[in-house]
């Protein structure tokens, strides 16, 4: 049985079965991107185990094709189960060695980057400082606190959390938070212009006065999201207490520019809907910002960003300097210039963690090492037997 299995993951009719889905899969994948965005294609065909049909149902969906990590986990047994059934350990096949070990190398650092790297935007106006980037695809809901006035104790409520229906319970809310309604993409409109026969899509805050309604999940790469929740607080009851009265129900959405207020516990409370945040142990000042366009034309020469790193465990206090194609590097991050906001207003730094960046410079380095050994090889044999052919 040991044998079968093995057989089956080494032979080459498996190796190129993989090798033409795989090239299915990038024409397909491509082809779809007219319609649906860069991200959301990664995660229907290379980021996924299978592709299923249809793609946007919420219910039953069937797999009609191997996904980007089926294959190239398949790919990655093949060449390792290949390698070991035909291992000769001879100085001829030393290329030949290398050659397989840059591929795994390779394989193996993009699944890494796939599963374990991310990427997030800071956004600076002159003289603000931010230790913290955020996530454009994902949401959290931030209750904080702010009783205090020289601080405030925020707890953030990742989206995966509350993106179906259920209770949110935390050590630092002395209440629950009980999800009544997600909507993956929404509207939101004022209650007089919504109809004598509209209901209001909550009992307290903002959407006392308004209501939401559901809109289809927006897929394109200029097409944005608005995500809205409905939830109900409900006071942790003490021991020995009934269930507590309710506190009603909140409109929390992305579509809402303002947090919203209430009081429980001698506290002031605010509910926000934001793009989830990466805190970080450093801090960004943004001192300067330039944008400089060829004379005559809105093309952009050149845009920098002047900034201030520090980094209180380190004793950082540096001025870097951002600008294309020159990044800063730190703590395992990169930080890009991406872009600015209207009228030059603030800037915008792509910050990218990837943890094996160094897997495709190291695969090409021992690919081409394999390569260069492999034909050194065979050329001093060549030149032997042409020499022994002439004596």
């Amino acid at each position: 049985m040991f044998r079968r299995i093995f057989d089956f993951f080494s032979s080459l009719k498996l190796t190129i079965v993989c090798l033409a889905a795989a090239l299915v899969l990038v024409v397909v994948g491509t082809l779809a991107q007219v319609n649906f965005g860069v991200h959301e294609v990664q995660q229907r065909y290379f980021q996924s185990i299978f592709v299923w049909w249809p793609s946007g149902s919420q219910g039953l969906k069937i797999p009609v094709f191997p996904g980007g990590h089926l294959l190239g986990g398949l790919l990655l047994l093949n060449l390792i189960a290949a390698h070991l059934r035909r291992f000769r350990w001879t100085w001829g096949k030393l290329g030949i060695h290398l050659i397989h070990l840059g591929l795994i190398i390779m394989l193996l650092g993009g699944l890494f980057t796939d599963l374990f790297s991310f990427e997030s935007f800071m956004q600076l106006a002159p003289g603000e400082t931010k230790n913290y980037s955020e996530d454009q695809r994902a949401m959290e809901l931030a209750v904080i606190d702010t009783s205090d006035k020289d601080l405030d104790t925020v707890t953030a409520i990742p989206e995966g959390k509350w993106n179906k229906e259920g209770a949110i319970e935390h050590e630092s809310l002395p209440f629950r938070i009980i999800v009544r309604k997600f909507y993956p993409n929404s509207q939101i409109q004022s209650l007089d212009k919504a109809g004598a026969k509209a209901a209001p899509a909550a009992t307290e805050g903002v959407g006392a006065g308004a209501v939401v309604s559901e809109l289809p999940r927006a897929t394109a790469e200029n097409e944005r999201n608005r995500e809205s929740i409905v939830i109900e607080i409900v006071p942790t009851p003490a021991s020995g207490e009934a269930t507590a009265q309710s506190l009603g129900t909140w409109l929390v959405s992305d579509a809402l520019e303002s947090s919203q207020t209430f009081s429980y516990g001698g506290k002031t409370w605010q509910l926000v809907m934001r793009p989830e945040r990466y805190y970080k142990p450093y801090s960004l000042t943004l001192r300067k910002f330039s944008h400089d366009r060829y004379p005559g034309t809105q093309i952009a020469k050149n845009f920098a960003s002047h900034a201030v790193l520090i980094d209180p465990e380190s004793k950082e206090n540096r001025d870097v300097l951002i600008y294309m194609n020159h990044p800063l590097r730190y703590r395992g991050e990169t930080f890009f210039q991406s872009g600015f906001t209207e009228n030059d207003k603030a800037t915008i730094l792509q910050d990218v963690y990837n943890p094996s960046f160094v897997a495709p410079y190291l695969a090409c380095v021992v690919v081409g090492l394999g390569l260069l050994i492999q034909f050194v090889y065979h050329f001093v044999g060549f030149l032997r037997r042409r020499n022994t052919r002439q004596a």
